[in-house]
């Protein structure tokens, strides 16, 4: 029995095995993740194993017995070995680990240089460039856009060069104030394509609550929309957006998306992100991060106090979100870097757990033959209110996990 369990663990991490099928890609492991207010959706395609080396050849053939107790007695080894075949390196690292817990110093791959973009990005479109990066699940049922890593790249770019044109430089923080879309994912990446510092703040968060993270991260910068769309609503983010930095003077330019035609005031500040877009070029050379460079910053919900804010960095981040993505799925995080580093497919989910009906998560569940779900507590036990017909009137045949 127990050599049966660690060879269908091992197995797990060197490769996929759930099949998913949509009109024109094949995909394996349909993740389906909701934060608390059941915003993102995940999957893994199926060409992991073209673009997304194993564990690591030095560890291949370990029983997970020994992979732990060797990732406990020697993580040097361990982590080491997983991060020279894992990950792309435009410098290689020349030390592990620095780790002073008692200190609170802890570093990792020191001496190494990589781009997070390039990891979630150019090494996946220069092996399948059509393999289907984003399943954007809009507020509507059965509207989903799909964008390819190629096109995914391209939009990218054109934001990176979008906001280099406009005197973002390496290391200075942006604000990101967007619903769940492609481009709020496009955002994150060109941030990190650049150097610069990101900081996503909640869309449904108020001007008070936005401006204080804006002022807490010394934010230059804030990329947002028009509106946004949800449980069949619209509602104003610019205006929540303008209301913040009047109290920001940092604030230089206000990136304005847009999601939906309406038009909306604009100022000096504005900037029309896609106008600018149009007439950026597709391609932006990445800028080459020190493993310990911040890659972004990540604020506490403030429901207890002042929002604190965690910092995390480039390499060592980018290898975990990889690595526990594919062995399994935790964190609303996952929906962008793990995913995208793995060569799978994140599904964003603009909606409501309860729009148009109750059963919108098990329509899209059959929808999209999701074959794991992972469920943020408030939106479960939102959902209990609800009778279980909501749930058994659609397939959920294809569902092999479901995870909180």
């Amino acid at each position: 029995m127990a050599g049966r369990v660690s060879s269908r663990l091992l197995n797990s991490l060197y490769r996929t095995d759930i099949i998913f099928k949509s009109k024109k890609f094949l995909f394996k492991r349909v993740v389906f993740l909701s934060r608390c207010d059941a915003r993102a959706l995940s999957s893994s395609s199926s060409s992991i194993s073209a673009a997304h080396p194993t564990l690591s050849s030095h560890l291949a053939g370990k029983s997970y017995a020994d992979l732990h107790e060797l990732s406990v007695t020697d993580p040097e080894t361990f982590w080491g070995s997983i991060a020279k075949e894992r990950l792309a390196w435009t410098k290689p690292f020349d030390q592990v680990l620095d780790c002073d817990l008692p200190n609170g110093k802890v570093r990792w791959f020191l001496g190494g240089q990589l781009n997070v973009s390039v990891n979630c990005l150019d090494v996946h479109v220069a092996k399948d460039p059509d393999r289907v990066a984003l399943i954007w699940e809009k507020d509507e049922p059965g509207t989903e856009e799909r964008i390819t890593y190629r096109e995914l790249l391209e939009m990218t770019c054109r934001i990176a060069n979008t906001l280099k044109s406009h005197g973002v430089q390496r290391g200075e923080r942006v604000a990101i104030y967007l619903p769940v879309s492609p481009i709020a994912v496009a955002a994150m990446l060109a941030c990190a394509r650049i150097g610069a510092v990101h900081t996503v703040v909640f869309a449904g968060f108020s001007s008070e609550a936005l401006a204080g993270r804006i002022q807490d991260a010394q934010c230059k910068f804030v990329i947002t929309c028009n509106q946004g769309v949800r449980g069949g609503r619209v509602f104003n983010l610019k205006s929540t957006v303008d209301k913040a930095v009047k109290s920001c003077p940092s604030v230089r330019h206000v990136f304005v998306a847009k999601r939906t035609d309406n038009d909306v005031p604009m100022s000096k500040l504005d900037v029309p992100l896609e106008e600018v877009m149009a007439r950026q070029s597709p391609v932006c050379d990445p800028e080459p991060m020190d493993s310990e460079d911040m890659l972004f910053m990540l604020y506490t919900s403030g429901s207890t106090g002042k929002p604190k804010g965690i910092v995390h960095t480039q390499a060592g981040y980018l290898l975990y979100t990889s690595l526990t993505h594919q062995v399994s799925v935790s964190s609303i995080l996952y929906v962008v870097y793990g995913p995208l580093c793995n060569g799978a497919t994140s599904v964003l989910f603009e909606s409501t757990p309860v729009y148009p009906n109750p059963g919108r998560y098990w329509e899209t569940v059959q929808r999209l033959r999701i074959n794991q779900f992972y469920g943020a507590p408030t939106a479960i036990r939102l959902l209990l209110k609800y009778d279980e017909s909501w749930v058994k009137k659609y397939d959920r045949s294809s569902l092999k996990t479901l995870a909180s």
